[in-house]
């Protein structure tokens, strides 16, 4: 709520700028005050509708909500999602004193047009896009390091992303090394339709031949 000469307190809160000027207007020339007002508002800072966009974006920060706006919305504004983002976000609210997360699979939205997942977001939301999920291959393959896991990857595609076994390894001496349900370590030996979990390390063990 503003004070204005002339009219007194104007409830502008939640408003536009424009919709805020419009109020004012009417305000004037119903109180017989002004015919036809011209009234510009200029918004010094955006306090109570605003919407933070944090992780891998490329322009991470608060973002005011002039209008009604958009998970996808938000994301343009953020400069988009870094190399480094992973293909789902969380967008949380915080309803009734209770924290609530929603996960957006960001690839069904944009690459699928599933546009039900574009949700609408409001003043104190928070839009969070995590570091997208690794595996690591090591041991006869031609680019040993760390990989970007996709959804439903198998051992032949990591293979494949590390540019495939040398001429010294084998297939037969393919492992994956996890972390168990007790967070303790445990050695698995691996086929290559076998599932990559994130954080797995493929090694592919040199030919005894």
């Amino acid at each position: 709520k503003i004070d204005f000469p002339l009219i007194g307190g104007v409830t502008i809160a939640g408003e536009s700028a424009s919709s805020a000027q419009r109020l004012i207007a009417d305000a004037l020339e119903k109180g017989g005050y002004i015919k036809k007002p011209q009234v510009n508002l200029i918004v010094r800072a955006y306090r109570s509708k605003q919407v933070s966009v944090l992780g891998q974006v490329n322009k991470p920060g608060k973002y005011p909500l002039e209008t009604a706006s958009t998970v996808s919305d938000l994301l343009a504004q953020a400069g988009g999602v870094t190399l480094e983002g992973a293909d789902e976000l969380t967008l949380i609210r915080n309803q009734d004193g209770k924290s609530q997360r929603t996960r957006i699979d960001t690839k069904s939205l944009f690459q699928d047009g599933k546009f039900d997942l574009n949700h609408q977001v409001m003043g104190g939301d928070v839009i969070f896009v995590p570091r997208a999920a690794v595996f690591y291959i090591y041991g006869e393959v031609q680019k040993p390091g760390a990989f970007r896991l996709e959804k439903n990857m198998n051992v032949m595609q990591a293979l494949s992303l590390g540019g495939g076994i040398t001429q010294r390894g084998t297939q037969k001496g393919i492992q994956i090394r996890r972390q168990g349900a007790e967070g303790q370590p445990v050695q698995l030996k691996a086929a290559l339709t076998d599932p990559v979990r994130e954080g797995d390390v493929v090694y592919v063990k040199e030919s005894l031949f």
